[in-house]
């Protein structure tokens, strides 16, 4: 009987994989995973990553068991991984699916070029995503840089494939290297700073599923809106097992195109599956932006050293409270709300003018769905830097931004406890509350809540004089919320 093995990478799942439901296809099935940091180039998984592999890991590996075939872990480089277990195994052949990180493609080239060597055939599949990067060009060829343009060419292609569902029964090889147990991986803290990412996620596509389900159910119809307010439970949460591939999108996209009315392509939920794309469409283009701003104004910008703002913003000790919230939620759950991810992000770029690399970079080691793509735009994007990039000039003002999308501080004062008995008129900004309120509500600033790191109506002045060096066309036309 035939041999082959499916080296899963980003595709965590047994449902919807095309390498795994191919290799299944031809004969006996050998599962092999390389924990290899070191090909990730600058960017290995971060430690809130790390935690979610683990987790991962070791439920697919139970489904797998299920059916009678054991998930063989192992430590890389992967080409001599890949070309030993496939000869131990007696595989002629290695089925995988594609990723569009730069590390990760080259890794793929030097994979191939092992296995070609040794006589072993590699069979690539799509990535896990809706649309091949390199399918979707502009009328002269070129990629985009607009999500508008971009996401309406998407429209103008073929309907993504339908999920090609269960890989069905599954054969274990006559012969399998042993492989390394989970716990040798080293993916899970020495130092128990975990327990909120446990209460808050629960990895693998058994919990993916369920939470795909819950959002179907309870968080599509009123998502335009809900997504918003962090104070409640209005996004989808799935991003950390779309990047795990514990999910495949195309299984989204079917099951929320169902539901949700075509317009959706254009503003809703399937929008947002289109920024994903976007933004993987944008790293596998220009693949120098997670270190390189893609605006090239931005390559020598005034950026500050600020190791003191740093720390307070990492701490979520800026004096800002729906800022402090959403650094809070992150250090606590290993996630955080979009909404205050757009907050926070501004507030480094704009008010702290640090640079965003330093918070891309914190983000990586903090998010448990941090994703090279998504990270990149994102960060990009509030800089101002980047494709699609907001202006530099709109410069979120914190205290309007609580009270717009959390105007009774739910939110804060979930986050921020200190702050919880502070009416909502003062939420927001507790530096203006009378005395007489601060003591009935507990706070004491500057000492159990500190005063504002800096004041935002300077700092917005302080970063629109930097980006007026870089381009003093733009000192005429900055606008945007003071």
């Amino acid at each position: 009987m035939r041999t082959s093995l499916v080296w899963l990478r980003a595709d965590l799942r047994l449902q919807d994989n095309p390498a795994l439901q191919e290799a299944a296809r031809a004969g006996a099935v050998l599962p092999v995973y390389v924990w290899s940091p070191q090909e990730e180039g600058a960017w290995p998984e971060g430690a809130a990553s790390r935690w979610w592999l683990h987790g991962s890991l070791e439920s697919l590996g139970a489904a797998f068991a299920a059916r009678g075939v054991r998930l063989v872990l192992a430590a890389g480089p992967a080409a001599r991984v890949l070309v030993e277990s496939a000869r131990a195994a007696g595989a002629r052949a290695v089925y995988f699916s594609r990723r569009v990180e730069p590390a990760a493609a080259a890794q793929e080239r030097e994979v191939a070029q092992a296995l070609a060597a040794a006589g072993i055939e590699a069979r690539a599949f799509p990535a896990n995503l809706l649309y091949d990067p390199d399918a979707v060009r502009g009328r002269e060829g070129k990629p985009y840089r607009v999500f508008t343009p971009f996401w309406s060419r998407c429209a103008e292609l073929p309907s993504p494939p339908p999920p090609c569902g269960d890989p069905g029964d599954l054969r274990a090889p006559a012969r399998a290297p042993r492989g390394l147990a989970l716990a040798a991986l080293g993916l899970k803290p020495t130092i128990g700073w975990d327990a909120g990412l446990g209460e808050s996620f629960a990895p693998g596509e058994a919990g993916a599923r369920r939470e795909l389900r819950r959002f179907l159910d309870d968080g599509l119809t009123d998502y335009r809106t809900a997504r918003d307010l962090p104070a409640r439970a209005g996004t989808s949460r799935l991003s950390a097992r779309l990047h795990f591939g514990e999910l495949s999108v195309g299984r989204v996209w079917k099951e929320a195109s169902r539901r949700a009315p075509a317009a959706n392509m254009k503003g809703g939920f399937l929008s947002e599956l289109g920024w994903r794309e976007f933004a993987h469409h944008v790293l596998h283009h220009q693949p120098q932006t997670p270190e390189e701003p893609l605006d090239a104004r931005f390559s020598r910008f005034d950026w500050r050293r600020d190791d003191a703002g740093l720390k307070v913003w990492r701490r979520g000790k800026t004096g800002y409270p729906i800022v402090d919230a959403g650094m809070r939620e992150l250090w606590r759950t290993g996630w955080m709300h979009n909404r205050a991810r757009m907050i926070v992000a501004s507030f480094l770029c704009k008010d702290l003018l640090i640079d965003w690399r330093e918070g891309a970079r914190w983000f990586w080691d903090t998010l448990v769905d941090a994703d090279l793509a998504a990270n990149t735009l994102g960060w990009q994007w509030t800089a101002g830097c980047g494709a699609d990039a907001a202006p530099f000039f709109r410069v979120f003002n914190p205290i309007q931004q609580g009270v717009r999308w959390d105007e009774d501080g739910a939110y804060v004062k979930r986050w921020v406890p200190e702050l919880s008995r502070l009416p909502a008129r003062w939420i927001h900004e507790p530096w203006s509350a009378p005395l007489e309120v601060l003591r009935e509500a507990g706070v004491e600033l500057g000492k159990n809540y500190p005063r504002p790191v800096v004041e935002h109506a300077q700092a917005r002045l302080r970063a629109l004089a930097a980006f007026a060096r870089r381009d003093p066309r733009a000192a005429a036309g900055a606008g945007g919320a003071p």
